[in-house]
């Protein structure tokens, strides 16, 4: 089973950006479906994107066509781009990595994002 690290958060003003960064342990991490989550303050953890192990990918609506998902896998690393962050995109945000043969799945610590003026 993988074990996966973020990094990349951090406090950016309205309309900023950040990428964010996921690298994982092991050696199969292709055949692995990765995704980025989120959870704000008194709120559930909610999936933003993710990108399969043949590279499809999908979007939360309130992320599509500012966010994107993509994955290196000679790196064993997944990215989350943010463009155009708003405060609603504040949250702690975890990176999940989830082997669609088995069902199982493994969770980073997560890294917190700050979208303030």
């Amino acid at each position: 089973q993988v074990q996966v690290v973020e990094s990349g958060g951090g406090l950016v003003q309205p309309g900023g950006s950040l990428r964010l960064s996921c690298v994982a342990s092991g050696n199969i991490f292709s055949l692995y479906d990765m995704g980025w989550y989120r959870q704000a303050p008194g709120r559930q953890r909610e999936l933003v994107a993710m990108i399969t192990s043949v590279g499809m990918s999908n979007y939360a609506d309130s992320v599509k066509g500012r966010f994107t998902i993509s994955r290196d896998n000679a790196k064993n690393t997944v990215y989350l781009q943010m463009n155009s962050l708003n405060t609603e995109d504040t949250a702690v945000y975890y990176c999940n990595a989830r082997r669609p043969v088995t069902g199982l799945s493994s969770w980073g610590q997560g890294t917190q994002v700050t979208v303030s003026s």
